[in-house]
């Protein structure tokens, strides 16, 4: 099979195609996915470049998040038949409940190796199926993207009619989190680096947008909008070097959704704004197999659809990976496999 792997060279070149061994049958309790569709992560280049103090056995396939058909069952498989459209979660192991280290080190493309392959073969319990009206492209984005911010925003604090949350730039969550806001009653507020940015993040749906390269101080601006109150949410993906800010911009007894680690992992923060301000910290880390199903049925109900920047061929992944590196994309990047 055709697949791409980490080999640990420097910067992109680290990535390299290859062709490995199709996958046996699969076993009792296993299906076996013809991946279509595979969609990027920030983590996944993390991963390549060796970002940030990420690492995982080399050489390792990279990528998370795919969709694809069912094109072997093995025994026992519950009704699965081979040809049926299916997405992958991100951590297979967590099908629902809480959280565990487990779960975590079983995610796809980080110790394990991830979905940017012709075929992968997986417990049939962590499979979702697909409804007709979801696109493999679209499918493929969802489940670390569309599930961070699911769970963000509709699980761990649920938002409501009429508050308001804060989103930061452009990339796949925050794009995901502000359909999920809008679908509620929300209004949005949004960060962005240049115009071009502005003006899709309000054709989106965005109530007022802030291009923090003319002004840094975007929480002064979150605090203004809000009359000097605060912001309900922050869907938080900066991390280190914007958690602050944050942490100024939300309201008293407010909620941030801490995600990303687009700024580094480590800093100092102002513990004492969560103390005083009584704010609701949460850690989010993807989410679990019920999740993306709710995600799944969630498109269908509320009638979004994930916002796609572009799609690559399985040849042209290193120019996906040029295209998230930029920072110039805006949604979502699909490779097809």
């Amino acid at each position: 099979m055709k697949a791409y792997q980490i080999t640990g060279k420097d910067g992109l070149a680290s990535l390299e195609r290859v062709e490995l061994e199709d996958p046996t049958e699969p076993q009792r309790g296993e299906i076996t996915v013809r991946v279509r569709a595979c969609s990027l992560n920030y983590r996944d280049y993390m991963n390549v470049m060796g970002l940030h103090g990420i690492s995982g056995p080399l050489p390792r396939i990279p990528c998370s998040d795919a969709a694809g058909e069912v094109l072997a069952v093995g025994p026992d498989c519950g009704g699965w038949l081979p040809g049926q459209r299916v997405v992958i979660p991100f951590m297979p192991t967590w099908l629902e409940g809480e959280f565990s280290r487990e779960h975590s080190a079983a995610a796809l493309g980080g110790a394990c190796d991830g979905v940017l392959r012709e075929f992968i073969t997986l417990p049939a319990t962590s499979i979702v199926p697909l409804p007709d009206g979801i696109s493999l492209d679209a499918a493929s984005t969802l489940p670390c993207a569309a599930v961070t911010a699911w769970q963000a925003l509709r699980v761990r604090r649920p938002v409501k009619a009429g508050e308001t949350v804060l989103i930061l730039g452009s990339g796949g969550v925050s794009i995901f989190a502000l359909q999920l806001a809008k679908a509620a009653g929300a209004r949005v507020l949004a960060t962005t680096s240049c115009p071009e940015k502005a003006a899709r993040l309000r054709a989106l749906g965005a109530d007022a947008v802030h291009q923090y390269r003319n002004d840094p101080a975007w929480d002064e601006w979150a605090l203004a909008q809000t009359g000097g109150v605060g912001v309900d949410h922050v869907v938080e993906i900066g991390g280190a070097q914007t958690l602050n800010r944050s942490l100024h911009a939300v309201r008293f007894g407010g909620h941030i959704a801490l995600i990303g680690v687009l700024t580094g992992t480590k800093g100092e923060i102002n513990t004492v704004q969560v103390l005083r301000k009584g704010i609701d910290l949460n850690g989010i880390y993807v989410g679990s197999r019920a999740m993306l199903a709710e995600v799944v049925d969630a498109m269908g109900r509320e009638r979004w659809q994930p916002v796609i920047d572009g799609t690559y061929e399985f040849d042209q992944a290193i120019e996906a990976f040029r295209r998230l590196e930029s920072g110039l994309h805006v949604g979502k990047l699909v490779i097809r496999v």
